[in-house]
């Protein structure tokens, strides 16, 4: 497995293009990243490496990633960062 990414590279992975997404990525990274699993911690990156309208739509409950494993971490964010 490929080495995950330390705190200063996720935190500016997390600054979007979308305020409504910086909301929700960034307090995530300071406040629940470090409770989550390796096997989580590398799905979280993966959701980063995702298009912005797609994130807005999954976060906002327009729709959902055709991926299991991204859209549970979606969940867990949104659970995670109440806004």
């Amino acid at each position: 497995m490929k080495e995950l990414m330390g705190k200063p590279r996720l935190r500016w992975a997390c600054r979007r293009g979308m305020l409504e997404l910086d909301v929700l990525l960034a307090p995530f990274v300071e406040e629940g990243y470090d409770a989550l699993t390796d096997e989580q911690k590398y799905t979280f990156e993966a959701l980063l490496a995702c298009d912005d309208p797609d994130l807005f739509a999954w976060f906002m409950g327009h729709g959902k990633s055709a991926d299991p494993e991204l859209q549970a971490m979606v969940n867990i964010i949104v659970n995670r960062v109440r806004v």
